[in-house]
């Protein structure tokens, strides 16, 4: 088994998400006692949070390549990003490392087509949604990608960072969600990204009449089968 390295705490929440998919994952694939070989980095992400909201982006991919060296000199075979936004900085992060990152906007892509689906609509920070660092990752496997309007993509982003990152799970932002999903449906999209690692913990398990594609198991999946030399 190969050991897998995890940048977490971005925020610690999904990062719990992370370890328990990848565990559950090695369980299936190998039974008994089995668990997943793997090292983490976890970092403060109100250090994070300050640094994006800034501008600041090469000094927080600073910060994370740091860590996936400390992931390589740990033992790790392959870097983990437990978060969508931050995947801006992938190329940064993959450049401090000779080990590979498994980049989830990939891992994403390629679940959606193999349900045969080439239009989705995406969900997530408003970095996320409104820079071409992920849409132009998913585009490059052929998806066409809608996104919530203005107003809707501020109300995304607000919950993501004032509530999920806390932890906090709340029904009226549940059916904010539900409403712009359907809004998106109606536009014509086959499924929905829940492209935040932390968004399946407010909607992950609603009906909108298409299929969600939830990015961190979808993530966690492409690093078992990395573990396992499936991937």
């Amino acid at each position: 088994m190969r050991c897998i390295g995890l940048i977490g705490g971005m925020s610690w929440e999904s990062t719990v998400l992370y370890y328990q998919h990848i565990n559950q994952g090695i369980k299936a694939a190998l039974g008994g006692l089995h668990s997943a070989k793997l090292v983490l980095v976890s970092v403060d992400f109100a250090q994070i949070e300050r640094l994006q909201h800034a501008g600041e982006w090469h000094q927080a991919g600073v910060v994370l390549a740091q860590a996936a060296q400390s992931l390589q000199a740990a033992g790790a075979e392959c870097v983990v990003l437990c978060t969508n936004t931050m995947h801006k900085l992938a190329q940064q992060i993959q450049a401090a490392v000779d080990i590979p990152l498994l980049h989830i906007g990939d891992a994403t892509a390629r679940a959606i087509l193999n349900h045969d689906i080439s239009k989705v609509a995406l969900l997530g920070t408003a970095f996320t949604m409104e820079q071409e660092f992920y849409r132009a990752r998913l585009q490059a496997h052929g998806l066409e990608v809608l996104l919530p309007d203005a107003a809707e993509r501020a109300d995304v982003h607000r919950i993501i960072y004032e509530e999920l990152c806390l932890g906090e799970v709340n029904a009226e932002s549940r059916a904010r969600y539900v409403s712009i999903m359907l809004r998106l449906v109606e536009q014509g999209a086959e499924a929905i990204i829940l492209g935040c690692t932390e968004i399946v913990m407010l909607v992950g398990e609603v009906d909108v009449g298409v299929p969600l594609f939830d990015t961190t198991a979808i993530h966690a999946e492409a690093a078992v089968a990395f573990a396992l030399g499936n991937g």
